[in-house]
C-alpha cells in the first residue's frame, strides 16, 4: 500500500516540476520585458509596468488562478466571437496554473531584474552610445551580462516561492503532489504521513535549487571585490 501511494504522490511531483519550470520560463520572459519597459525613456511603458506590479500585488495569487480558469476562458471565447471566429478556446488545469503563475510572478521578476538593470553603472551605458551601438545592442551586449550578477539572489528567492506557490494548483483540480497527497491521505487515512512526504519532496526541490544557483552565483561573481578600499 505504501508503495502504491507513493508512487502515486511522485506522479504528482512530476506534474509539479512541469509546472514549476515552465511558470518560471514565462516569468523570467515576462521579466525581462517588463523591466526593460520600466527602465526606458518611454512614460507610457513605464506607467504600465507600474500598473501591473500594482494589480498583482494587490490581488492574491489564488483568487488570480480562480479568475483566469473559470473566467478567462469565458472572456477569451467572448472575443473571438466578437470577432466572427468560429474557433473556441479550452483552457485546462495545466494551462491555467503555468500560465497564472507566470503572469503574477513576471511582477516579481520584473521588480528584480529593474533594480538590477539599475545596479549597472551608467558609465556602461553611455559608453556603448558613444560607440554608435543601438539600444537593442546596449541591452543585449551590455546591461543584460552585467545584470546576472546582481539579479541572481533576488532571482534565486523569487524561484523559491514560485516552487512552493505550485500546490495553489490543486484547488483547480490538477493532480500535482498536493493535490495527489490528499488523495493518499484520505484513501489510508493518514492524512499527515502523506502531507508530510509532499513537504519532504518541496524541501527537495528547494535544497537542490539552492545548491545551484549558489554555485552559478559564486561563478559571476569571480574577481568582483566587495567593500570600499583606499
Amino acid at each position: 500500500m505504501f508503495h502504491g501511494y507513493a508512487g502515486h504522490i511522485l506522479r504528482g511531483f512530476a506534474t509539479t516540476l512541469e509546472i514549476a519550470l515552465l511558470s518560471l520560463f514565462i516569468a523570467t520572459l515576462i521579466g525581462l520585458v517588463c523591466a526593460l519597459m520600466a527602465t526606458s525613456e518611454n512614460r507610457f511603458l513605464r506607467e504600465f509596468t507600474r500598473i501591473y506590479a500594482v494589480v498583482i500585488r494587490g490581488i492574491p495569487d489564488l483568487l488570480l488562478m480562480l479568475m483566469l480558469f473559470y473566467g478567462g476562458q469565458i472572456a477569451i471565447n467572448n472575443f473571438l466571437e466578437w470577432l466572427d471566429l468560429s474557433m473556441q478556446l479550452e483552457l485546462n488545469q495545466f494551462t491555467a496554473g503555468v500560465i497564472t503563475l507566470g503572469f503574477i510572478y513576471g511582477a516579481y521578476f520584473m521588480e528584480t531584474f529593474r533594480g538590477a538593470l539599475l545596479a549597472v553603472p551608467p558609465g556602461q551605458v553611455e559608453a556603448g552610445r558613444a560607440f554608435g551601438m543601438t539600444a537593442f545592442k546596449v541591452n543585449i551586449r551590455i546591461l543584460l551580462p552585467q545584470m546576472v550578477r546582481f539579479a541572481l539572489p533576488g532571482f534565486t528567492n523569487n524561484w523559491l516561492v514560485l516552487s512552493k506557490a505550485t500546490a495553489l494548483v490543486s484547488v483547480i483540480g490538477l493532480q500535482d503532489v498536493m493535490y495527489r497527497a490528499k488523495e493518499a491521505g484520505a484513501g489510508s487515512r493518514q492524512p499527515f504521513t502523506w502531507l508530510l512526504f509532499a513537504g519532504i519532496l518541496y524541501l527537495l526541490i528547494t535544497s537542490i535549487s539552492l545548491y545551484l544557483l549558489r554555485r552559478v552565483e559564486r561563478k559571476y561573481s569571480v574577481g568582483v571585490r566587495y567593500g570600499s578600499h583606499v
